[in-house]
């Protein structure tokens, strides 16, 4: 199984460049996640919304429109897609809470696994911010943990579990090009940081570290602004974390680092499921 996540920084400008095409043509995904699409699926050519061969579901911001956002196209049905973090319970229940008002996460349910594609949130802007993206990063902590062992009461079936996307934060210094220069700043925060540490601890894996322990210099994001890419001045924020009982289906984690069209690049999952 393939599976592809990129933060395309705006799906509608993806297409219109030539760059949404190609990675069902060159790559052939199983599924391929996306996170800010800034679009409603109103805002999408039809040649977006519907790829022959794929389902598609989207979410996006409840309020404030060209903003976060996120996609899956897959070619298996799923047995279940759900929107949001709230907990199992809520989610049955079809409750919502802030945490779930900016469209970032989709929850597809197959029968051997769960997928979350999910564009977790900057915390730049100041201290609410800031505070909005721990809240989020603990939520979402509490929904994965819960996905993977539910509780009696949810109604669900406890099942390995994958997650990807831009999660907004390199966790050590092997994965930004200037920690030192980056150590106060969003993104490469302690307090961010221990949230990573966290995740691990709670034995959810990072699947290219785990491959690749010690490669140096491979990144997700560069900045558009100053010419990053060029000089590969980046940072490694977009990830793939599965739950340990199924590290070892794990063949490889490739980063396309020569796919352009945002200030992202693509990064894939080769799996066996």
């Amino acid at each position: 199984m393939r599976i592809i996540s990129w933060n395309t920084n705006g799906l509608r400008a993806t297409y219109k460049q030539g760059h949404f095409d190609p990675l069902f043509t060159d790559y052939s995904p199983d599924i391929l996640c996306l996170q800010e699409t800034k679009a409603t699926p109103e805002q999408l050519p039809d040649l977006v919304k519907n790829v022959f061969g794929y389902e598609s579901y989207f979410s996006w911001p409840e309020v404030k429109k060209g903003y976060s956002g996120v996609a899956i196209y897959t070619k298996e049905t799923p047995l279940h897609v759900s929107y949001g973090i709230a907990s199992l319970a809520k989610a049955l229940a079809e409750e919502r809470n802030d945490l779930d008002s900016e469209g970032r996460t989709i929850t597809a349910e197959y029968k051997d696994f769960y997928l979350i594609t999910c564009y977790f949130p900057n915390g730049g802007g100041g201290p609410e911010r800031l505070d909005y993206k721990l809240r989020f990063y603990d939520q979402f902590l509490k929904y994965i943990n819960e996905l993977r062992n539910p509780s009696t009461d949810s109604g669900r079936t406890g099942k390995p579990v994958i997650f990807c996307g831009d999660v907004n934060t390199a966790h050590n210094e092997i994965d930004l090009a200037r920690p030192k220069e980056n150590a106060m700043n969003t993104g490469f925060l302690p307090i961010e940081r221990v949230w990573m540490d966290n995740l691990v601890k709670n034995e959810w894996i990072d699947t290219f570290r785990t491959l690749y322990p010690d490669m140096k210099d491979v990144y997700t994001y560069w900045d558009q602004k100053t010419g990053a890419r060029q000089r590969n001045v980046g940072w490694r924020i977009d990830y793939f974390f599965v739950s340990s009982d199924i590290e070892k289906k794990v063949s490889d984690l490739i980063t396309l680092k020569d796919y352009y069209g945002s200030d992202h690049c693509p990064i894939m999952l080769d799996i066996s499921l």
